[in-house]
């Protein structure tokens, strides 16, 4: 019994630091002030306010990091353009394939004359695609 009485007791809670943060400064800024540091804040992506002020006063490099959305979903719209391109290019196949199975030949070739007609003016679509995106790229997503 007496072994046990010993031993510390536990008193619960949380183990102190090694070395704590017990020094604190107070600052106030006016409305412009204030809007510029929440501007600033929020460009730095930190979560916590008093991380940011010490870095900033250290002189730590604060990262900042801009995500332009409108270039997010172009780049998301082309992808699903792109994918729709090339699942067109499978039923192509698949239909010439259809076409000399199941049709004689005379008749065969007239529905692949009409199916080339359509197929040249897709590729007028997809060059006129590509410079629009060339135009896009060359406006809005160079880096400065």
């Amino acid at each position: 019994m007496n072994g046990k009485e010993k031993k510390e007791q536990n008193k619960g809670g949380r183990k102190p630091k090694a070395n704590p943060s017990i020094h604190r400064y107070v600052f106030r800024l006016t409305d412009e002030e204030n809007a510029k540091f929440l501007t600033l804040f929020e460009q730095s992506g930190m979560k916590v306010m008093a991380h940011f002020i010490t870095a900033c006063i250290f002189q730590k490099p604060v990262k900042t990091v801009k995500i332009d959305m409108d270039a997010v979903d172009f780049h998301t719209r082309l992808t699903n353009f792109y994918s729709q391109f090339r699942a067109v290019g499978v039923n192509y196949n698949q239909i010439v394939k259809i076409l000399y199975r199941n049709f004689s030949e005379k008749k065969a070739s007239a529905y692949l004359f009409k199916l080339e007609k359509q197929t040249a003016e897709m590729a007028d679509l997809c060059r006129k695609v590509i410079e629009l995106t060339q135009e896009f790229e060359k406006e809005h997503l160079q880096k400065q």
